[in-house]
């Protein structure tokens, strides 16, 4: 059986790239599609031999740099991929790529991470945030509308659909009208070991850009003055580091043994944003460590309130520093070895298991 790969962008290592390993685990012969690539970010973990990128790789770095220059472009650049000669694609789609075209006796499975929230849920915030006014407002406005109506077309085109939590399931029968089953994302626990000590700090690993609401820890850990380890990069990484006391550690991006260390050594995962899955708070719990999460989205599916961890319910500071408080009150009552057990329900085991069985039901 002849497989592709598809991927919207491969140009840093998350929790989508993390899936897309895996199913690249799965097929190593299948050629890797993506809309843009970069190789000095994410080479060391999918090679440039098996990518094939598109055109929209040729553009001027300034513009592959800023995908929001490009929207109006990407439904039709995904849709020019030919995929004749193929058995089965599989698309790993956030965005655009669940909207490729495929020939009749080729088979389109997709795993959804969740329908593209900039044109759906959040397009309001989306818009805002990009800080216009006037006719540019209106045009990208209008821009979005046309992407909508592309994407609810296109949601009809794969032959099955996997969400990869209940709370993407529900997104995917709003705007897609589309039932699909659930796949959790997978998670190496063998990289993690369980710890019953910690070294008395606070950790987030996270891409720093608005939606992760780093701000509000941040907020917090300045109130509160305890110290707080952020791992990772991204837009926003000045303007926080800007508000932050001298509690607050920014270490930047660090491999993933590294960051396994720092999980394996904390005291509790601070997760503040709404995820549509989340994998960090598996990390976590696979190192036997608690975790306080905003209590909406995917998280609710893998962190169990009272025993591996406590969410607050609203999005400041306040409801937050209650969650906190309730999670160090209660902090000797967690379990580490119950922490690793729930963790272990979202390994990468299980989710190449599930894989192969959608596969050959799809096929």
């Amino acid at each position: 059986m002849k497989v592709a790969l598809v991927h919207d962008y491969l140009t840093r290592l998350g929790g989508a790239e993390r899936v897309l390993s895996a199913l690249k685990e799965l097929y190593p012969k299948a050629p890797v599609f993506t809309l843009l690539y970069d190789e000095a970010k994410v080479g060391a973990v999918f090679p440039k031999e098996s990518i094939v990128a598109s055109p929209l790789q040729k553009l001027p770095k300034l513009l592959r740099r800023n995908v929001k220059y490009l929207l109006p472009m990407l439904p039709r650049t995904v849709e020019e991929w030919d995929f004749s000669g193929f058995d089965l694609v599989i698309s790993s789609s956030s965005a655009f790529t669940h909207g490729i075209i495929t020939p009749t006796n080729t088979k389109h499975l997709c795993y959804c991470h969740s329908p593209m929230r900039f044109a759906w849920d959040w397009t309001h915030e989306y818009i805002e945030e990009q800080n216009i006014g006037g006719i540019k407002k209106i045009a990208i406005a209008h821009i979005l509308k046309g992407i909508r109506e592309w994407d609810a077309v296109s949601a009809d085109r794969p032959d099955a659909i996997i969400a990869n939590s209940r709370h993407v399931q529900r997104r995917i029968k709003k705007y897609y009208r589309r039932d699909s089953s659930v796949i959790y994302p997978p998670v190496d626990i063998s990289r993690f070991k369980t710890s019953k000590s910690h070294e008395d700090f606070f950790l987030i690993i996270s891409t720093l850009t608005p939606y992760k609401r780093i701000d509000l820890a941040i907020q917090l850990f300045n109130k509160i003055r305890r110290r707080l380890v952020i791992i990772g990069d991204g837009p926003q990484r000045e303007f926080l580091q800007n508000i932050s006391g001298d509690t607050i550690d920014f270490l930047g991006f660090k491999d993933d043994a590294t960051a396994a260390e720092y999980m394996k050594n904390c005291r509790a995962l601070i997760f503040p944003g709404e995820e549509d899955f989340g994998i960090t708070p598996i990390e976590a719990m696979a190192c036997g460590k608690p975790v306080l999460a905003y209590g909406e989205g995917g998280v609710r599916e893998s962190v169990i309130e009272g025993v591996t961890g406590e969410f607050f319910y609203e999005q400041n500071a306040d409801s937050m520093e209650e969650g906190l408080a309730r999670l160090m009150l209660n902090e000797k009552t967690y379990n580490p070895n119950v922490a690793r057990k729930q963790a272990q329900q979202f390994s990468k085991e299980i989710f190449l298991e599930q894989i192969k069985s959608a596969v050959k039901s799809v096929i």
